[in-house]
């Protein structure tokens, strides 16, 4: 487990931070960006929590994720190496097959879609939305820091299904998709 006893270290004041293994890079190098835009995921999933009270189930799943995004930002923030002095956390595939398991089930029992949907509906499923497009940006971060160093392969798997995850699990909040908000394509014109 990880211990914080002093919460400022002065040690970002130059603009610099430090990964998992001690490196220093400069804060908005890509690898600090990835994983603090997964950290950003983590925070709005925290805001959809607080209106899940109707529905344990879903506030036990979106508690996991939380976890499991936690692991995510680690793996990120220790950047692979050979012969590392410690194992690193690393997301592993059954993380993954979780996540499709949990939308496969979630599917089975939604109105198909005629429409794109829009976010919004029930206050949970706006704020999952909203959740959705920050995982969609934590993913272009890490695929844009896997053209440059090595990301895990189930790393990058995992906020994709996600992100997939989450607008399913929108739509379950959504009545199973019965308030979804629909676009009419040229409505306004």
């Amino acid at each position: 487990m990880v211990r914080l006893t002093k919460i400022y270290t002065r040690g970002g004041d130059a603009g610099e931070t430090s990964l998992g293994d001690g490196t220093r890079v400069k804060k908005h190098a890509l690898r600090p960006e990835a994983y603090g835009t997964v950290d950003e995921t983590n925070s709005v999933i925290g805001l959809a929590r607080l209106h899940t009270e109707r529905h344990p189930e879903v506030d036990a799943m979106l508690a996991r994720i939380q976890n499991d995004l936690f692991d995510l930002g680690a793996d990120l923030a220790t950047p692979e190496q050979e012969n590392p002095k410690w194992t690193p956390l690393r997301i592993d595939v059954a993380q993954v097959e979780r996540l499709e398991r949990e939308i496969d089930a979630m599917n089975e029992k939604l109105k198909p879609l005629d429409s794109f949907i829009l976010p919004g509906g029930k206050p949970a499923a706006a704020y999952l939305h909203l959740a959705r497009t920050v995982a969609r940006r934590a993913e272009r971060s890490m695929t844009a820091l896997a053209e440059e160093e090595a990301v895990s392969a189930d790393a990058i798997k995992f906020i994709n299904r996600l992100s997939d995850h989450l607008f399913v699990l929108a739509r379950h909040i959504n009545d199973d998709g019965a308030g979804d908000v629909l676009w009419v394509p040229g409505k306004n014109r």
